[in-house]
């Protein structure tokens, strides 16, 4: 059969998916006859199926709604902080930029998981980075930049444990089977989705650029992280520290 695809965004929640949906052509169309053709484009519909990844609309302004966690670490005057998921691939994009904006700017880096509702591993992917945080926050950096890298081969939670594995081992660390027994490690991750939510977080990733002093604005969102060198150095000038 001769079928096209079509974009199709819906929502779930809060959240914009872009997703691409298998439907029959103009020429299929007219070979079945209007009425055939239309069952068919129904029937299609009904079976949306996704495109390799979720993908977010437009980067739109995040409405904060509480500001009161969007500043420097004690005795920094600058900071980048970011809501991620390490299943988005808009995350997995940025993340090289955050890496190099990070080193050459020698300024903390804040990471916040903020796993979405329609992303299967996700939630378990920030758990794992939790565990190798309890280890060392080193390897923790490692294992998130690691996922994010590796990312398009991470299909299921099956090929995400498997990774998580070889990546302990080849750390010296051997991955529990029970890797968190007790819930604090997940309660960990819902508490940094919960603060998301207060500030007003809807997408990944979400950045800012935070500020401890007077004279730049306090936060500034980042809306596209391809200009985030940009918008370092205009706060900085802002704040009379550039160099």
């Amino acid at each position: 059969m001769d079928f096209e695809t079509a974009a199709v965004t819906i929502k779930i929640g809060g959240y914009s998916i872009a997703m691409r949906s298998f439907v029959p052509s103009v020429s299929l169309t007219r070979a079945l006859g209007k009425r055939a053709g239309l069952l068919l484009s129904l029937a299609t519909l009904l079976f949306i199926v996704p495109a390799a990844h979720a993908q977010f609309g437009g980067p739109d302004r995040t409405q904060v709604h509480d500001a009161a966690a969007l500043k420097p670490p004690p005795g920094d005057k600058i900071a980048i902080i970011e809501f991620d998921d390490m299943e988005c691939p808009d995350c997995a994009a940025a993340n090289p930029i955050l890496i190099q904006a990070h080193n050459q700017y020698h300024i903390p880096w804040i990471r916040h998981d903020f796993p979405l509702p329609f992303h299967p591993w996700s939630f378990e992917a920030s758990v794992y980075a939790r565990w190798f945080q309890a280890h060392s926050k080193k390897l923790a950096y490692e294992y998130r930049n690691a996922v994010f890298a590796n990312q398009p081969s991470i299909i299921n939670k099956r090929v995400l444990l498997s990774f998580t594995q070889k990546f302990a081992a080849q750390h010296g660390l051997q991955l529990p089977f029970m890797i968190d027994p007790t819930g604090k490690l997940a309660d960990e991750v819902k508490a940094d989705r919960a603060l998301g939510q207060r500030i007003g977080i809807n997408h990944t990733p979400t950045i800012f650029i935070v500020t401890a002093g007077t004279k730049a604005p306090p936060y500034t969102e980042v809306l596209d992280p391809q200009h985030l060198f940009q918008d370092i150095d205009r706060v900085e000038a802002e704040m009379g520290t550039s160099k």
